[in-house]
C-alpha cells in the first residue's frame, strides 16, 4: 500500500443491489466521515450540499446515483424503466448547473441506457448502467495520472506553486487533476513548496487542498486569498496550477470564484498559469465563457461561514461560485491527451476533438 493512502472520495459497495460510500468533505480536516447515499435523492443532497465536490467527482457520484435510481424498477418492465432511466438523468442533472462533467456522465449513462433498450431485460439493463459507471470511474482515475504526466514535465526543479480551490483526489480519482501534476512531480524527485489559497468563502484550500498536502507531506504554506499577489512579488512562485469545471471552445474556463484574480496576478508577475481538466471538461458546444452558466449560491455561505455570523443581518450578498478566466490569461491547458499550448481554438480541437461533451 502506498504510504501516502487515504480514504477514496467515493467507491460503490456491493453488486446492483449496492449503495455508494462517499467521504463527506464538508467535515474536513477535522474529521474523517463516510457517508452512505442508498437513493438518488440522497445522491443529489450530497452533490448539493458539497459533500461530494469537484467537477470529476461530481460526475462520478452522478453516473452511480442512476444506478441507486433505477434500483426500485430493476423488475419493471421495459417501459417503465425507460421512463425513470429518464426521470433520473434529469433529476441529477439539476444538482448543480457549472460543471459539465456532470451532464457529460448524465448523458453517457443514459446512451448506454438506450443502447440496452429493447434487448436487454431491465435487469441486464441494470448491471450494463451499473458496468459504465464503474468502467467511467477507472476511467477518471488514468486520466488523473496522465494529467499529472503531462502537466509534471512543465514544472522546473525546485518550483514554488500556488494553488487555488481543491482539484486533487478529493476533487476526482486518486490523484486529481491540479494536484496530479503536484504528485506526479512528487513521484518523480521534483522538490515542490506549495502555496496554498484559503479559496473563500467555502475554503476549501485550506480544508481539503491543504489536507492533501499534509497527507503527502509535500512542504506547502497556506495564504490568505489576498496574500497570492505578495508571495508573487516576493518572488517565491514560479507556477499556477488549477483545476477547471467548464471549458469553452475558445480555452475560457471556469473555476472556483477568485481564479481570475489569481490569473490576472500570474499575468502582471510573467508567471506561467496552467489549467489542469480532462478532456470531458471541455464544452465545445459554447464559443467562449459568456456562455457559462454560473452557479450563484446561499447568502449565508458568507454571512454565516462556518457557522459563525460574521455580517449583519439584512445586507446584501453577491456569492457567485464560480468566474471565467479568459484563454488569454491561460499559458496552458494540461489534459489526459497532452498540453495544449498556446491556447488557441485550433489547437483545443486537434488535442481535444471529439472526447469533449
Amino acid at each position: 500500500m502506498s504510504p501516502f493512502a487515504k480514504p477514496e472520495t467515493l467507491r460503490w459497495v456491493g453488486d446492483a443491489g449496492g449503495y455508494l460510500r462517499l467521504l463527506d468533505q464538508t467535515k474536513l480536516p477535522t474529521e474523517v466521515v463516510e457517508v452512505e447515499c442508498r437513493d438518488v435523492e440522497s445522491v443529489w443532497q450530497a452533490i448539493r450540499q458539497l459533500q461530494v465536490r469537484g467537477a470529476p467527482a461530481i460526475g462520478l457520484a452522478a453516473a452511480y446515483g442512476v444506478c441507486l435510481g433505477l434500483q426500485s424498477v430493476r423488475e419493471a418492465n421495459d417501459e417503465a424503466f425507460g421512463k425513470r432511466l429518464e426521470e433520473v438523468t434529469r433529476y441529477l442533472a439539476g444538482s448543480r448547473p457549472t460543471a459539465v462533467n456532470l451532464f457529460w456522465a448524465l448523458e453517457r449513462m443514459q446512451r448506454v441506457g438506450n443502447e440496452s433498450r429493447g434487448w436487454r431485460s431491465p435487469a441486464a439493463w441494470h448491471d450494463a448502467l451499473l458496468e459504465e459507471a464503474r468502467v467511467i470511474h477507472e476511467q477518471d482515475r488514468a486520466t488523473c495520472h496522465a494529467i499529472g504526466r503531462h502537466g509534471a514535465a512543465l514544472l522546473p526543479d525546485p518550483v514554488g506553486v500556488l494553488t487555488h480551490c481543491n482539484a486533487g483526489g478529493l476533487a476526482a480519482s486518486e490523484y486529481g487533476t491540479a494536484l496530479a501534476v503536484l504528485f506526479t512531480a512528487q513521484d518523480q524527485g521534483k522538490r515542490l513548496h506549495v502555496f496554498v489559497d484559503e479559496t473563500r468563502p467555502l475554503l476549501q484550500g485550506a480544508r481539503l487542498t491543504a489536507w492533501e498536502l499534509v497527507q503527502r507531506q509535500i512542504p506547502a504554506t497556506l495564504i490568505c486569498d489576498s496574500m497570492a499577489a505578495q508571495v508573487m512579488r516576493e518572488g517565491r512562485v514560479q507556477a499556477v496550477i488549477t483545476g477547471a469545471d467548464r471549458i469553452a471552445a475558445n480555452g475560457d474556463t471556469a473555476n472556483k470564484i477568485g481564479t481570475y484574480s489569481v490569473a490576472v496576478l500570474a499575468r502582471a508577475h510573467d508567471i506561467p498559469l496552467y489549467v489542469a481538466a480532462p478532456c470531458n471538461t471541455f464544452d465545445l458546444s459554447l464559443a467562449s465563457g459568456d456562455g457559462i452558466p454560473i452557479e450563484q449560491r446561499a447568502a449565508e455561505e458568507i454571512t454565516q461561514g462556518l457557522g459563525r455570523q460574521i455580517a449583519p443581518a439584512g445586507i446584501g450578498v453577491y456569492n457567485p461560485a464560480f468566474d471565467v478566466t479568459p484563454a488569454t490569461h491561460i499559458t496552458a491547458i494540461i489534459t489526459e491527451r497532452g498540453v495544449i499550448a498556446p491556447v488557441t481554438r485550433e489547437n483545443i480541437q486537434r488535442v481535444v476533438g471529439g472526447a469533449s461533451r
